[in-house]
């Protein structure tokens, strides 16, 4: 009797114990797949990957022929590793199984099969596209403004325009400047319907719906944010920009009427004209941007000066005219790219790109190789717009000692005004960016021309000179070198105000949003801990819940700069 008693196993239980059996099988034998292709992989990406980042480092650095060459060359044979159709099956098949449990390599498993995703065409097709993108990047390098004979770097146009009261003068070197956009138009024109040609083959309906997608975005809860954020900042951009206009007649002597794109102090009117009586210029005259740099980041715990010794900071000829910031090897060895004067600009431009450089140093280095990355491109942008706030925060200047409280206390209220338009200005400048590549992506035969002023016009209100039909969105060089990535510095500018808020109100236990936490090694733990440790193992909105306790929201943004 005990003995059947024992031996009785009921029929359901048994079916589903040989079930869970099965399930088990499977994850086990998935997981160990899984492992083996990772651990295989890696041998051979890894070193190409560093590779291919130092090759691209030395000729942004250098501009020459040689080292554009050599990689293009590099970037192509990287392309073909994540092109391989026999390594894409296999994660195909893995994802397909949805058999994999384990956390960490259910992430690495998505991030692979959107990288390999990418890739899954023709390689002919992939390097028509790699060598298309460095013969324009190498245009972009080596072009100078001229104007009356001179060649002119990208620093010194901006000056004429920020400083000249001279309206023809403003004109030329304006012009002058967007004399790049005939030379790249038509590749960018031919890039564009490459790169679309890529993403039909691959099942998305353009390249901007696939950048997105492969970069865990929903387009159209992006596009329902740009609609809620015009919506928010509509109105008191309007107020700001008669504010503007009133200004800038003045000082130029003309009437509001008459204001051209070369009037605005800005290439493109991206970043806000200085219409109110405090110059942050005059604070950084003098001064060592580097030292600056280096002695905040101290004050919150992180070391910056290894990432200092491996940069490269000043203008040179050939040399990339922006600022960007690489981690050559996921190990450390994190580089930024500047071209840096005693400037408001460049000082902000630093503690940006440092952001970048510290997040990506703080990545926790136990974390498996292909986790070794922020969250999101918008993430790392987030934390270094950040800290390039900084630059124009009284409190910032007062604690790194550029100006004294008397000195604080009187600039406060323009400041922070200073800043609230340097956002609106920006908040609408990339509604023209997001909207004319969504649509320019949608249909690359339209009159791009007509479609970029048409944008300006609407979103920064600004007047299209009469007569005036050359490729102006061609000079901008993200539409061809960082493609459908423009949408993340305005979804970056509203994390960075969640990130503000939480830690002033949670972290430091304040009300008061204007802090500069210098010297605040509890606000250094918060990003190295919250932020920057987790790399991608989490997706973008879950790492944002867990460090701010939601996910991503425009309030605070609207709540920081748009109500007063």
């Amino acid at each position: 009797m005990n003995c059947a008693l024992k031996s009785y196993v009921p029929v359901a239980v048994m079916a589903v114990s040989l079930f869970f059996t099965g399930c088990q099988s499977k994850t086990e034998k998935m997981e160990t797949k899984l492992k083996e292709f990772i651990t295989g992989f890696e041998a051979k990406a890894r070193p190409l990957m560093k590779e291919t980042n130092l090759a691209a480092w030395n000729a942004s650095i250098s501009g020459k022929e040689e080292d554009y060459k050599k990689s293009e060359e590099l970037q192509i044979r990287l392309t073909a590793l994540f092109a391989n159709r026999d390594d894409f099956a296999v994660l195909k098949e893995i994802r397909q199984s949805c058999a994999v449990r384990d956390e960490l390599l259910n992430r690495q498993l998505t991030i692979l099969y959107n990288d390999f995703l990418d890739n899954q065409v023709d390689t002919a097709l992939l390097a028509r596209k790699i060598r298309l993108e460095t013969e324009i990047e190498k245009k972009y390098s080596n072009f100078r403004a001229e104007v009356g004979g001179r060649q002119l770097t990208d620093n010194e146009v901006e000056d004429i325009l920020k400083n000249s009261t001279v309206t023809q003068d403003l004109q030329q070197a304006w012009e002058a400047h967007k004399k790049i956009g005939p030379v790249v138009a038509g590749d960018i024109i031919r890039l564009v319907k490459l790169r679309n040609d890529i993403a039909r083959e691959l099942g998305f309906s353009n390249y901007h719906e696939m950048s997105l997608k492969l970069t865990e975005q929903d387009p159209a809860e992006i596009s329902r944010l740009f609609d809620e954020l015009d919506s928010l900042t509509r109105d008191a951009y309007t107020g700001v920009k008669d504010e503007i206009d009133t200004y800038l007649a003045n000082r130029l002597h003309i009437k509001k009427e008459e204001l051209m794109p070369w009037h605005y102090q800005n290439r493109y009117f991206q970043e806000a004209p200085r219409i109110y009586n405090v110059d942050p210029d005059q604070y950084y005259k003098d001064r060592n941007i580097e030292t600056l740099t280096e002695d905040y980041y101290r004050g919150l715990g992180m070391t910056v000066d290894d990432m200092l010794a491996c940069s490269d900071l000043y203008e040179k000829p050939g040399k990339n005219q922006h600022a960007f910031t690489t981690d050559i090897d996921n190990e450390g060895d994190i580089r930024v790219l500047c071209n840096i004067k005693p400037d408001n600009y460049w000082m902000n431009t630093m503690l940006h790109e440092f952001g970048h450089a510290v997040y990506d140093k703080y990545i926790n280095r136990a974390l498996p190789f292909f986790l070794r990355e922020p969250a999101h491109i918008f993430t790392t942008e987030a934390v270094a717009n950040f800290f390039g706030r900084m630059a124009s925060n009284p409190e910032w200047l007062c604690d790194m000692k550029l100006i004294d409280q008397q000195e604080k206390d009187k600039i406060a209220g323009e400041s922070y005004k200073v800043m609230r338009l340097e956002q609106l200005v920006f908040s609408r400048w990339s509604q023209v960016m997001y909207r004319f590549e969504k649509s320019m992506y949608e249909n690359p035969d339209q009159d791009l021309n007509k479609l970029w002023w048409n944008l300006v016009e609407r979103f920064q209100m600004i007047r299209r000179p009469a007569g005036r039909n050359e490729p102006d969105w061609a000079t901008k060089i993200h539409i061809a070198t960082s493609p459908c990535y423009y949408h993340n510095y305005l979804l970056g500018e509203m994390l960075a105000s969640q990130l503000n808020h939480y830690i002033a109100v949670t972290v430091l236990h304040s009300d008061y949003l204007g802090q500069s936490y210098a010297n605040r090694p509890e606000v250094g733990n918060f990003f190295m801990e919250k932020v920057f440790s987790p790399g991608s193992r989490w997706y973008w909105n879950e790492m944002i819940e867990r460090a701010t306790g939601e996910k991503l929201t425009p309030k605070y943004y609207a709540e920081q700069f748009v109500k007063q």
